[in-house]
């Protein structure tokens, strides 16, 4: 019995040619990078934006995208080539099981639940917040009272302890029924989504240029000091390392982006497709990242954003009512953006999720139940049940803020394991056929590994020591079960 056999570039590839037996192949390039555009575009950019500026870096935020988004197109590279040469659902886990073996492939795909599952439960839980303020500020209605919206674990300034998250409950429920009806369907729904945020975030640029200030864009880099907020937390703002600490936190706009690549076994030639979902998505949204965070930080001073009472989940709100009086509309309309935004980002989460599971299933890793597919729909309804429940329990019973940045370092590992199969895979197969190749290799993925490792080692002990005790958990399952089921080493004979 061998931890690290890898699974036969030929068995992938006869997977794909199998199609009558899986996924229907109906995503085109285009549907791809909306797919993509619904992950990324969340309230990252609503929120981050302003966090980043207040403690890090005030206008030089753009900067900060750049160089998050750069850390994010080296990987998207390697994942463009791989997802193209090897178009088979499960994105990272399948490289990895190619490449790196089987143990590793299971280390990734478990990692992998920290991005999609638990990320898809935290936006759930960030959902049920914005949809209060859309009640009070919007539509002038009752919030939803505290216990009916807050966890067990959590109790209110007034001392009311809550009880269970319903709306959290309610949109992860909603969003995985739809895509147990099919990957179509769903595509049609994270479309009419990307439309309406990317819409109002062209509001906000074009309609906020004329109110930029040069006086809030001066300096544009400011001097490296050190800012202390009013719970105490230091922070390098200005200069390199400001830029370096907003390119840390505006990194968590940019995380989903790599679900595109778990459609692989539902797209229209993916050989062409992928690269252009998962490159075009990226493109896009840091241009845009780009522009809002310029035109937002031209609006009001840095000091606006770090007025407790204007700043957090709010912020882009507050800065639009005071610099642009006359367009108050525009300021309700991102409640609404941020609400579109969270169900998008959700809906590819799980998407990715239950796509790395069926993967995970073909292989014997996991339960049967994973990769069965409806008869009619062509989507693993079994798995999108299981998933459904696991999701909304956390998303219904655990605080929000539990998992801190554990979604960020299974991303940033993901990413990490991506480009070094693209070195690996250069060397065991030259003869790949390649549709899209990474340029400069090894020195592009080797870049993006370094780039990862760095924003990695930027997220504390803390979360190192989280990550630890999931990946034993983790370990568990594979010794316990995973192992003696897989296909790969029944077949061997181990």
């Amino acid at each position: 019995m061998s931890l690290f056999r890898k699974k036969p570039l030929a068995v992938l590839l006869k997977e794909v040619s199998s199609s009558e037996n899986g996924f229907k192949r109906t995503l085109s390039a285009g549907a791809l990078v909306s797919l993509g555009i619904g992950a990324i575009i969340g309230a990252g950019l609503f929120v981050r934006t302003a966090a980043a500026a207040a403690q890090n870096a005030g206008p030089s935020v753009t900067i900060g995208f750049i160089v998050a988004a750069l850390g994010c197109a080296l990987a998207g590279l390697c994942y463009a080539e791989l997802s193209s040469s090897i178009p088979v659902s499960g994105s990272a886990y399948t490289f990895t099981y190619a490449t790196m073996g089987e143990m590793l492939a299971w280390v990734i795909g478990w990692d992998l639940i920290l991005e999609y599952a638990v990320g898809a439960a935290t936006v759930g839980i960030a959902w049920s917040e914005y949809l209060n303020n859309l009640l009070v500020e919007v539509l002038h209605l009752s919030p939803v009272p505290y216990e009916w919206c807050h966890s067990p674990f959590q109790v209110s300034k007034e001392g009311i302890r809550g009880i269970i998250n319903l709306p959290a409950l309610f949109i992860v429920t909603v969003i995985s029924l739809l895509l147990m009806r099919g990957i179509k369907e769903s595509a049609f729904f994270n479309n009419i989504i990307v439309i309406i945020k990317v819409s109002i975030v062209l509001l906000v640029i074009f309609l906020g240029w004329s109110f930029i200030s040069e006086a809030n864009h001066t300096p544009y880099i400011p001097e490296a000091t050190t800012y202390i907020d009013h719970q105490g937390v230091s922070y390098n703002f200005g200069g390199i390392l400001g830029i370096l600490g907003a390119a840390g936190t505006v990194f968590f706009a940019f995380i989903g982006f790599d679900a595109v690549s778990t459609a692989a076994q539902e797209t229209k030639n993916p050989a062409k497709a992928m690269p252009i979902g998962i490159i075009g998505s990226l493109l896009i949204c840091t241009l845009l990242y780009v522009l809002f965070s310029h035109v937002l930080t031209g609006l009001v001073p840095v000091e606006f954003f770090r007025d407790p009472d204007k700043g957090g989940e709010a912020s882009v709100v507050a800065a639009i009512q005071e610099a642009m009086p006359t367009y108050g509309w525009l300021s309700k309309s991102i409640t609404i953006a941020i609400l579109a935004g969270f169900s998008s980002v959700i809906l590819v989460l799980l998407m990715g999720q239950s796509r790395v599971f069926y993967s995970m299933s073909k292989d014997g890793l996991l339960p049967k139940a994973f990769s069965d597919l409806h008869p009619k729909f062509q989507t693993p309804v079994k798995g999108n049940a299981i998933i459904l429940i696991l999701v909304a329990l956390f998303a219904a019973f655990v605080p929000g803020d539990v998992v801190g940045h554990m979604t960020s370092i299974g991303t940033l590992f993901a990413f990490m394991l991506v480009c070094g199969a693209v070195i690996i895979l250069r060397k065991r197969e030259p003869d790949l056929e390649r549709k899209f190749k990474t340029p400069l290799v090894p020195f592009i993925p080797i870049l993006g590994i370094l780039t990862c490792g760095a924003m990695i080692f930027g997220l504390g002990k803390e979360n190192w020591i989280r990550l630890f005790i999931w990946l034993i958990l983790g370990f568990i399952v594979y010794f316990g079960y995973s192992i003696r089921h897989s296909k790969l080493n029944k077949k061997r004979g181990a």
